[in-house]
């Protein structure tokens, strides 16, 4: 049977698995290769995201960002807005998310029409989670354990996945820093503990920041 490429695209990666199980997918993979297909649609397809909203420059605070809108109604800046970000990692699986710095503190509560704000509006509980990706730990201790090549194909392709938005949100953004473990690194952690990462709380404890 032949094998994938180097970094295979997710149709390639799902069409392997289904040779490799003959038709018979388990349910957690086809959760989060889902997931990961609604992923590769963030910018593309028609339902809002968090990830689209900071993205957007109409919902930036202007005037702390040295900014304009030019004659076309488009938005330029010559301040990147400084954010930091954090992989997270929980029962729901992998998150992405996202904080403004203000006055050199990472924000976590609400901040409206402040004028130190790179936003003109923050809203943790609609803007701080940039996506997920459904059941991605679960996933990756199944993979350890149990996993075949498309499964470990499938994590690769995540966190490949992870990065380049990421480096999207770094053309527009200053990164000051990225919290917790990548992808690959979380990986490399269930290995280390030989798949008992369950044991204790893997979002926390296994940070490296």
């Amino acid at each position: 049977m032949t094998s994938l490429a180097e970094k295979p695209n997710l149709k390639a990666i799902n069409a392997y698995k289904k040779k490799l199980t003959w038709g018979d997918v388990p349910a957690i993979y086809r959760l989060i290769s889902s997931s990961l297909g609604e992923l590769n649609g963030i910018l593309s397809d028609g339902f809002d995201s968090a990830y689209k909203q900071v993205l957007d420059r109409n919902t930036w605070n202007l005037t702390h960002l040295n900014g304009h809108r030019d004659s076309n109604g488009n938005v330029h800046v010559n301040i990147k807005p400084k954010i930091i970000l954090r992989h997270n990692y929980n029962d729901m699986g992998y998150e992405l998310h996202c904080y403004p710095v203000v006055d050199d503190e990472k924000i976590i509560k609400p901040l409206v029409r402040d004028s130190r704000c790179p936003f003109q509006i923050w809203l943790p509980e609609s803007m701080q989670m940039l996506f997920r990706i459904n059941s991605l730990v679960a996933f990756s201790i199944f993979t350890y354990q149990s996993g075949d090549e498309a499964d470990l194909a499938l994590v690769k392709y995540a966190y490949y996945r992870v990065e380049e938005l990421i480096t999207l949100l770094s053309e527009s953004f200053d990164i000051l820093t990225v919290e917790g473990y990548s992808i690959a690194e979380f990986y490399q952690e269930i290995d280390r503990r030989n798949g008992n990462i369950l044991t204790s709380d893997y979002n926390q404890n296994t940070s490296p920041n």
